[in-house]
């Protein structure tokens, strides 16, 4: 239990939310892309 609460304590949250924020950013491209096809073109 005293692994889990070190590796918890380690993690750094900044790099966390900017990998997320990355992830996030990197699908929402080929979703508007699906989303104007989806729609015709017309947004």
């Amino acid at each position: 239990m005293d692994f889990l609460s070190n590796f918890a304590s380690n993690l750094n949250l900044e790099v966390i939310l900017q990998l997320t924020f990355v992830g996030l950013i990197l699908i929402a491209g080929p979703v508007v892309i699906f989303l104007l096809a989806f729609r015709g073109g017309d947004m």
